[in-house]
């Protein structure tokens, strides 16, 4: 039985690929086979329809996105063409062969001006291009109308691709200080963690008992000052250098789209799932920390 991944280098496309998942139900090992957009460019609905029907899987994932917070300001259609209409045509394309989809989206999607945990069922509103598209996707997959989840996440680390953790470590070696912002508050999660909370969702999104948003995210929330901390501090159990992270404001590094303030997800629709935790991203971080620092 085959896990289809549309993505192929992004961050939680390489968690997916490297993840152990459990057999199929008759004992057989499941394959994953990540397209990237030479394979499947999921702008093109044809290719997408193509790919599920020539692969016959058991589980269609969406990992693939336009990410570039900032950039999408500046190029929306690029954007929403990713985020929005590739969606929609994996979640019909699934629909049609009435296979299983989980759809990866965003904490974006809420403007963070609230202070306690943002559940599903509350508005959403994103303050920017990205997170209007990402919203966008999220409503075109639930309009198709198939098995599907849009599993909602935030704050994607690990060893590959580009993310914070990287960009910290880089930073911290050229310079003796970072200035890092402090009042922006989120949960850093393992794309390692996401890849296991999706197998784990697998078969609820398969037997019809679970549908729409689900948030999920790094068990403890901390803003971006706090995590460049931990990074720091990980690393510097291993021998690396340690700089000084000085806290700042959103107002003292503006960037071209606002960033939510306060975008933790309540989990309370995947912790209600039967074995179902968060991840301690703690832990997740220092294994990615070593890896990075080996």
């Amino acid at each position: 039985m085959t896990v289809l991944v549309f993505g192929r280098t992004g961050q939680l496309a390489t968690a997916l690929v490297h993840h152990s998942w459990a057999p199929s139900a008759d004992g057989r090992p499941r394959a994953v086979i990540a397209l990237g957009s030479a394979e499947a460019d999921i702008r093109d609905a044809a290719a997408v329809a193509n790919a599920i029907a020539a692969h016959q899987p058991s589980l269609v994932v969406n990992a693939a996105a336009y990410t570039a917070v900032d950039k999408a300001e500046s190029e929306p259609e690029a954007a929403y063409a990713v985020n929005e209409a590739g969606p929609a045509a994996i979640a019909l394309a699934a629909a049609a062969a009435d296979i299983p989809l989980i759809h990866v989206s965003t904490d974006y999607v809420f403007d963070g001006t609230g202070n306690v945990p943002y559940g599903e069922e509350q508005p959403t509103a994103p303050l920017g291009v990205y997170g209007a598209s990402k919203l966008a996707g999220e409503k075109a997959v639930a309009a198709a109308g198939g098995r599907s989840v849009s599993l909602r996440t935030s704050w994607v680390f690990s060893a590959d691709g580009n993310n914070f953790v990287k960009t910290m470590l880089r930073l911290g070696a050229e310079r003796p200080t970072l200035r890092v912002v402090a009042d922006q508050v989120g949960r850093p999660t393992a794309a390692a963690d996401i890849a296991a909370a999706i197998a784990f969702l697998e078969p609820f999104v398969r037997e019809g008992r679970l549908n729409g948003a689900v948030h999920f995210g790094g068990d403890a929330p901390i803003s971006w000052h706090g995590f460049a901390e931990e990074i720091f501090d990980a690393a510097a159990a291993l021998g690396r250098p340690r700089p000084t992270v000085a806290p700042i404001t959103t107002a003292e590094y503006p960037t071209p789209a606002k960033r939510p303030a306060y975008s933790v997800l309540a989990c309370d629709r995947f912790l209600a799932l039967p074995g179902a935790c968060l991840p301690d991203w703690r832990s997740s971080l220092r294994k990615v920390v070593a890896t990075l620092c080996h």
